[in-house]
């Protein structure tokens, strides 16, 4: 199964895409100018892209990944605001 959804997160809208891969879904939150994505996804390949992301870990929907705690950043993002250990809610206002 695959899940896109349309959503507005303090007033930025973003997309949110799950993939049910068999022992836990792969999921991704798109804002305007970056994204932050699950542990399936790869932040090497990010980072090597110029890519404003950041991870988190241990989410199964898009309501536990928005309260969930940012683990890993890439460069670009960092340069936005955003730091490990920062609500993912809060970094989605940096990529707007």
């Amino acid at each position: 199964m695959i899940k896109i959804q349309q959503m507005v997160v303090e007033g930025i809208p973003i997309l949110g895409l799950l993939m049910e891969m068999g022992n836990a879904p792969l999921l991704v939150l798109k804002a305007p100018n970056g994204f932050v994505m699950c542990g399936y996804l790869n932040m090497e390949t990010a980072e090597a892209l110029g890519d404003a992301a950041c991870m988190v870990r241990g989410v199964s929907d898009f309501e536990a990944m928005l309260q969930k705690e940012v683990l890993e950043v890439t460069r670009k993002a960092q340069e936005l605001g955003i730091s490990k250990g920062m609500k993912v809610r809060e970094a989605i206002l940096r990529l707007k």
